[in-house]
């Protein structure tokens, strides 16, 4: 995924009521961003790290600025819009660069599932084989190599395991797939000191059979691409 245009980078003064950030440009000018991340964004959005932006033509927007990309002082760089992850993931399903889930012929995106009225992100489907529910989520949250989900307590991540759990027991596929987009990220773990039972619901999860896979991204200010697998430990 290549930015176009190019992104413009900024200097964070912070960030506030989750949705917003301000940050000082090149040339001295403050200029309000959307964030678009409801999560804790921790290590994510320290006050004096470098901001990449992109800017909409839709004039109809109050702030036209979007928050891509941190650049942190260490020189790690992290996509913290989380719509990113799924836009990732289907260009590398389409372009066969997920080795798990190659031989589809059929990608539909946000459908409707399950008994809590859920939405997946991503169904696969094919002749000769089960359907596949694939439920994405990003991952930023960093303590040196080691990267970890949720960042925060999440009722919304319970449920979708729940749902996942159920899918399998129907006789189809089901997959969890962590996009993290934190280049400094080596291996990933669910983040049991922060939210116990989405870690306890993910071992049912993978006890049950849900498939679990972890895809890091490659990073820069000027594109962004799922690379390569990363180790998961339960």
């Amino acid at each position: 995924m290549q930015f176009i245009p190019a992104l413009q980078p900024a200097v964070l003064i912070q960030r506030y009521k989750r949705f917003l950030a301000d940050v000082i440009t090149p040339e001295g000018e403050t200029l309000t961003l959307h964030c678009p991340n409801t999560g804790a964004m921790t290590g994510c959005a320290t006050p004096g790290d470098t901001v990449w932006y992109s800017t909409s033509l839709n004039a109809k927007r109050k702030y036209p600025h979007t928050w891509e990309v941190t650049q942190t002082g260490a020189g790690a760089f992290i996509c913290v819009n989380t719509l990113r992850a799924n836009q990732l993931v289907k260009e590398a399903i389409e372009l066969d660069a997920i080795t798990e889930l190659r031989g589809y012929s059929s990608l539909k995106s946000e459908v409707k599932y399950g008994a809590e009225g859920s939405r997946i992100d991503f169904m696969l489907q094919a002749e000769d084989r089960p359907e596949c529910y694939i439920e994405v989520k990003s991952v930023t949250l960093a303590d040196k190599e080691n990267g970890y989900f949720p960042d925060a307590v999440t009722l919304r991540g319970q449920k979708h395991l729940r749902e996942l759990i159920s899918v399998v027991a129907s006789g189809k596929r089901a997959v969890l797939l962590f996009a993290v987009l934190h280049s400094a990220i080596e291996r990933f773990s669910p983040a049991r000191h922060i939210d116990p039972k989405y870690a306890q619901l993910l071992d049912e999860a993978q006890k049950q059979g849900v498939e679990v896979f972890a895809y890091k991204a490659e990073l820069s200010a000027d594109n962004i691409t799922l690379r390569s697998t990363l180790p998961v430990t339960f």
